[in-house]
């Protein structure tokens, strides 16, 4: 009558120290660290591969290496020049210190965010509309290293930012559509200016050296008279200068003579 009770008994001994035993294994994958606690003090950083916590004595969290993507949610964001924008980003981070990331904060994924959050706010705010939509890549820049050294006591790194959207409204998207056509007409009128300027420049060496050069002057009236020769559709009166009638009327009296 006691032999199936020996039976069961040798069962339950076997049966508990293996149900322990697998209780206790913990697998780790290559991108993830556990930061193990012994009774609710730190003890040490374990991973990757299998890793043995003694249940009731040992707690583990695990830590995620890899690179989280947080979107940052659209934010009301006053420029200096008081302009009211909707700006959104996005980060990247990872945990380089997984003992800190734990310890030093409650969720560092959650803390992240609200800091990447204001952190877009204060940084935008301390520039002007234009350079909000002109200077983006040094915008991130900035952001970046405001967040990567406040985060850094957390043990984690910030690789970057990047501003996703700036939303405007229809005002001030049809100011900025003026403000771009009226510096279109500006540089059109100083494109034409600086033409005349270079073209009076030219007119004027010219002058300078057809002044110089009385047959210069000849054969410039000469092909002119050509040019006008060529239109029959007007009469057209052309003075003649008395420097190219000279030598004419002198060859003249050389004849009668």
């Amino acid at each position: 009558m006691w032999f199936p009770l020996d039976i069961g008994f040798g069962l339950g001994a076997l049966i508990l120290p293996l149900a322990l035993i697998v209780a206790s294994l913990r697998v780790l994958r290559e991108y993830e660290r556990g930061v193990v606690f012994l009774l609710g003090r730190f003890q040490r950083v374990k991973g990757p591969g299998l890793v043995i916590v003694v249940p009731g004595i040992q707690q583990m969290v695990r830590v995620e290496l890899r690179t989280v993507v947080l979107d940052v949610p659209s934010q009301d964001v006053i420029s200096r020049d008081n302009v009211s924008v909707k700006v959104n980003a996005v980060v990247y981070m990872r945990v380089l210190d997984p003992q800190l990331a734990i310890i030093q904060v409650a969720n560092y994924l959650e803390a992240t965010s609200q800091l990447a959050q204001t952190t877009l706010r204060a940084v935008l705010g301390k520039h002007e509309l234009d350079e909000m939509l002109t200077e983006r890549e040094k915008l991130n820049i900035d952001i970046q290293t405001v967040l990567d050294q406040q985060t850094d006591a957390w043990g984690i790194k910030v690789a970057n930012v990047e501003i996703k959207h700036i939303d405007l409204n229809e005002t001030m998207i049809r100011a900025i559509a003026r403000q771009a056509e009226a510096e279109r007409e500006r540089r059109a009128k100083v494109i034409h200016a600086e033409g005349e300027l270079q073209a009076s420049e030219k007119l004027l060496q010219a002058a300078e050296i057809l002044a110089q050069k009385s047959e210069a002057m000849q054969l410039r009236y000469l092909q002119t008279l050509t040019q006008i020769a060529g239109d029959k559709s007007s009469t057209i009166v052309f003075p003649m200068p008395m420097d190219v009638l000279a030598p004419l009327l002198e060859a003249f009296r050389k004849d009668k003579g």
